[in-house]
């Protein structure tokens, strides 16, 4: 017997007939005997044992647990003796099965109906929900109805193979426990179903379960089926014998046996609780409180033992799931002492399993307990938590009385730096040591993994509603002092140090320093970094000794990215590049951390730190320039603050992260940035410049990389200052880059003029009129863009003019006004000089306006140009470089400008090239331009014929004209014609009737 559920108790004996059926009627006990009679016992009024009058009603409907006398005989209930009977609660009636079945009112036992065609019945099942009454007579099963009143109405009679030994009612059908086997009778259509066959040596016995389900016997079985007669997967009850009755009091089912009662449990594995003697018992009953044993002349009483008591039993002899199950059963208005119950209990059942070995069961009842998790880690006393207010000693969280050795566990320390005091009453000290190696083996701390990964996320959870409700308290300004003093300053995430007397965040303290310790001791290296870059709470000195004592540099890493302490973070990790960098085979080294791993912390603090970010990568700037200045454009750190910086730390660097800068997007770097990058430029070549003069290495025509980029800077970018930087450059060198210059100040002649005399390559000349060509072809406001051509073609003419002066108009571009020139005749002003040099470049621009031969070129100069051409003397134009440039660019130019500005005594042979694809072009032109116009004429013709052909248009109106709207004739009506020009109507019909449309719609109509 594993506990008591139920005392037995003698109701009443000697009784003076023998017992043939039994039943209760609240508090009274009905016996129907052996005579035929029916005596009725109720409780002993000379008691000594009497409710108080507040109980009297609830105990008016129960057995009482006190010695029954007998109240009331009634002689000749029935002519032969019951052979069952049963009490119908809903409906204030006692059924009886003797000869027939009969229906008696009580308390009164005044007779209400006798169903005569139950005569010979031997068993019967009562619906009480829909008052459906069915009983077995010789192989027929018949259905009645209670009509409410004083009568039953006959529904249904089917056939079955056999005499019916058992019934029960299963929903819509009727269960059926014949003599070889069980049947499901379907009531509406009679159709009948096999379930399995009955045993041999015992009667069928068909059990109705509270659920409406059915409990079937087989010998000693009991087999569980559903409505529909399908076998459950629920395991199968195993009673000591076969039984001959069996109630169903949850969570118990009662058997009487021949020897004895015996009462199981219904949960799987369905074990014995408790086995009462009473031999001869022959009738078993349930009543409202109780079960009632009848033997042949006494009858007892099984009366519950309470819930309570039940499971203080089951708790003392270890039957946990037993004790857990009966805590259910507890009144609802008793929720407050069953949730401290089941608390107790799993806390009794865990730390049995935990001794046992099962810790990851152990580990679900300690969660569904809701204990305080420093509890649980008590039982880890390696595992180091938080000094903090909220460690309790662990037995204050007991409701029950723990045995010893759950104390002792209880009272283990907090942490490796405590002394662990051992107990010499009770374990010794090679005792105290392998409990604690098992409590740290992998299992156990696997268990607690789980147990704590399970509390987190309400934990968590509850600390950040804190921390969020902090903070809005402190944006209220609600005690804001009072808060201000009792905390410590927190990180900006909020997972940085916890505050004085936040509970909910120190317990997510405990748990996460805690679950980061067992995933450590586990191997769980990549757990660890998971739980530290999501929300949590470590404790960061704790969580910092640890892992540095275990190498984990990673992890803390991640540690001090959550702290927001970066500097460090940074100092760790140049430590540990260095370290990798060395030749030294580093064992404490679980990875290689390269200077990239910088880099990446750096990316995500580009948009809340940047000033940390440009600091912090000077480390590795040098050892990965292109990953570092990437960081810095990705990270959109302003370009001027980086700019500033690195100019002021990493100089070297500085053209770099504007060159990359440039080429991610170009309009996104601002002008100062542009001619900064420029003037970087300008720097290094000057600087390279200067050494080669110096060892007179100097050639005009070579190129280092720095100039490629200054000359391309020079070409694409446009936010530089061209005259700052002309003045820089030297005045016998570099003319490139001071063509570039000149044009960007639109002094193309000047510019054309480098490219020609000074550098002596026309293709560049060629390929700068291209450039400015192409840059004003798209715009509208240009009127001629092929002048620049024309300006060109004008320098060849005139090979040695102004060759002698072009230092002095350059100057004259970018120096002051007051800036002391060298006079080139006496006599001529500086102001003169530059106005007549100004005068010319705009005359050579608006050549397209020019209307003068080479004469009258010539003749144009003023008296110090003459002087200069004098001394020069009669030198050749530069035949074969016009006479290309023609055919090249034949058409880009205007023909007739160009040939005006070409000598008389140019020979039209050479000019081939230029003027045979000039006049072809113009020919093609000539012509498409005149077949386009007369296929506009021809096109215009078309228009015009089709004008008149609509106007042609005639209606004929005759007597037999008919308005299609209303099939009247038309006669001299005003009329309408659709623009089919056969639909007619009247005007007035098509005005009154528009919605009206006999073959178009939408078309406007013509009048007539």
């Amino acid at each position: 017997m594993v506990h008591s559920a139920y005392d037995s108790f003698q109701l009443l004996s000697d009784c003076p007939t023998k017992i043939d059926a039994v039943e209760s009627y609240g508090s009274k006990l009905l016996l129907g005997c052996s005579d035929g009679s029916l005596k009725i016992y109720g409780p002993d009024p000379s008691g000594s044992d009497r409710s108080p009058p507040s109980d009297y009603l609830s105990q008016a409907q129960d057995l009482r647990r006190e010695p029954y006398v007998l109240e009331r005989n009634v002689a000749g209930f029935s002519r032969r003796p019951l052979i069952s009977m049963e009490v119908l609660e809903s409906r204030e009636l006692l059924l009886s099965l003797s000869e027939s079945i009969a229906f008696h009112r009580l308390p009164s036992l005044e007779t209400n109906a006798v169903i005569t065609k139950a005569k010979g019945a031997n068993v019967y099942s009562w619906d009480d929900r829909r008052g459906f009454l069915c009983f077995a007579r010789q192989k027929k099963v018949c259905i009645f109805r209670h009509d409410g009143g004083r009568g039953f109405v006959d529904m249904k009679e089917y056939g079955v193979p056999d005499v019916v030994k058992s019934m029960s009612w299963c929903g819509e059908n009727i269960c059926l426990g014949i003599r070889k086997e069980y049947m499901i009778l379907n009531a509406t259509n009679g159709a009948l179903s096999e379930v399995f066959p009955s045993g041999r040596l015992a009667p069928p016995l068909v059990i109705s379960l509270p659920s409406g389900e059915l409990l079937l016997g087989k010998e000693n079985i009991g087999v569980f089926v559903d409505q529909n007669g399908k076998l459950l997967h629920e395991g199968r009850v195993c009673w000591s014998e076969a039984p001959a009755q069996v109630v169903i009091q949850n969570p118990y089912g009662i058997a009487l046996l021949p020897r004895y009662v015996e009462i199981r449990s219904l949960r799987d594995p369905y074990p014995l609780i408790q086995t009462v003697v009473l031999r001869n018992a022959r009738h078993l009953c349930q009543s409202n409180n109780a079960v009632i044993v009848a033997l042949e002349n006494s009858v007892y009483g099984l009366f519950p033992v309470p819930v309570g008591a039940q499971i203080v039993q089951l708790t003392a002899s270890g039957n946990f799931d037993e004790a857990l199950a009966l805590c259910k059963l507890l009144p609802p208005e008793d929720a407050s002492l069953r949730a401290a119950k089941e608390g107790s209990i799993h806390i009794r059942y865990a730390h049995y399993l935990f001794d046992n070995g099962s810790y990851e069961e152990a580990m679900e009842h300690f969660l569904a307990s809701q204990i305080d998790i420093t509890y649980v880690l008590s039982l880890y006393p390696s595992i180091i938590l938080p000094k903090t207010t909220l460690i309790p000693e662990p037995e204050r969280l007991m409701d029950i009385s723990l045995d010893a050795s759950y104390l002792s566990r209880g009272s283990s320390g907090l942490s490796d730096d405590m002394e662990i005091s051992p107990l010499p009453q009770l374990l010794e000290s090679d005792e105290n040591a392998a409990l604690e190696s098992k409590k740290m083996s992998h299992n156990t701390l696997m268990a607690l993994i789980k147990f704590l990964q399970k509390k987190r996320y309400s934990v968590i959870e509850k600390a950040t509603a804190e921390g969020t409700e902090e903070v809005v308290l402190d944006v209220v300004g609600d005690n804001f002092a009072s808060y201000d003093s009792s905390r410590f300053k927190k990180s900006t995430k909020g997972r940085g140090n916890i505050s004085i007397g936040s509970g909910a965040r120190e317990m997510a303290a405990i748990l996460d320093t805690a679950l980061l310790q067992a995933l450590l001791l586990t191997g769980q290296s990549s757990a660890v970094l998971e739980l530290l870059k999501g929300l949590n709470y470590c404790d960061m000195k704790i969580c910092e000794e640890i892992l540095q004592k275990g190498n984990h540099y990673a992890a803390l890493l991640e540690l001090y990215k959550c702290n927001s302490m970066h500097r460090e973070a940074f100092k760790l990790l140049y430590q540990l590049i260095e370290e990798s960098k060395s030749n030294q085979s580093i064992a404490e080294l679980t990875q290689q951390f390269k200077p990239e791993s910088i880099i990446e912390y750096l990316k995500p603090l580009c948009g809340t730190d940047p000033m940390l970010v440009l600091e912090c990568s000077m480390l590795v700037l040098e050892s990965c320039p292109t990953q570092t200045i990437e960081l810095y454009l990705s990270g959109n750190i302003p370009a001027d603050l980086v700019n500033s910086y690195l100019k002021q730390h990493a100089p070297s660097m500085q053209a770099k992260y504007l060159e990359l800068m440039l080429a991610m997007n170009e309009n996104g770097i601002s002008g100062n940035l542009q001619n900064e990058m420029v003037q970087i430029y300008l720097s290094e070549v000057l600087d390279w410049y200067a050494d080669l003069s110096a060892q007179e290495q100097w050639d005009e025509k070579a190129y280092s990389s720095t100039r490629k980029k200054l000359l391309s800077a020079l070409e694409s970018i446009s936010g530089y200052n061209p005259e700052a930087l002309l003045k820089r450059l030297p005045p016998e060198a570099l003319y490139e880059e001071r063509a570039h210059l000149l044009g960007k100040m639109n002094q193309h002649e000047l510019a054309l003029s480098l490219y020609v005399h000074k550098l002596h390559v026309p293709e560049l000349a060629l390929a700068y009129c291209d450039r400015v060509y192409e840059s004003v072809v798209h715009q509208p406001s240009v009127k001629s863009s092929g002048n620049i051509y024309l300006t060109l073609l004008q320098i060849y003419l005139n090979p040695r003019r102004t060759t002698k002066n072009f230092e002095k108009r350059i100057t004259n571009i970018v120096s002051p006004l007051n800036t002391s020139i060298p006079k080139v005749l006496p006599g001529t002003s500086v102001k003169a000089k530059v106005g007549r040099a100004n005068k010319k470049i705009a005359s050579i621009e608006g050549a397209e306006d020019m209307r003068i031969s080479q004469s009258s070129t010539d003749s144009s100069r003023s008296d110090g140009d003459v002087d200069e051409s004098s001394e020069e003397g009669g030198s050749a134009i530069m035949l074969d470089e016009i006479l290309d440039l023609l055919s090249r660019r034949w058409d880009r130019l205007n023909g007739a400008q160009a040939l005006k500005l070409l000598p008389r005594e140019t020979k039209l042979q050479n000019l081939l090239p230029f003027l045979g694809p000039l006049l072809r072009k113009s020919s093609e032109a000539y012509r498409n331009l005149s077949v386009i116009k007369s296929l506009r004429q021809s096109e215009s013709l078309q228009v015009k014929d089709e004008l008149y052909n609509q106007r042609k248009t005639v209606v004929k109106i005759t007597g037999d004209s008919l308005c299609s709207l209303c099939n009247k004739k038309i006669g001299t009506s005003v009329f309408a014609v659709y623009p089919n020009g056969k639909t007619l109507v009247h005007f007035v019909c098509f005005r009154d009737s528009q919605s009206m449309k006999a073959v178009a719609k939408g078309s406007p109509l013509r009048r007539r």
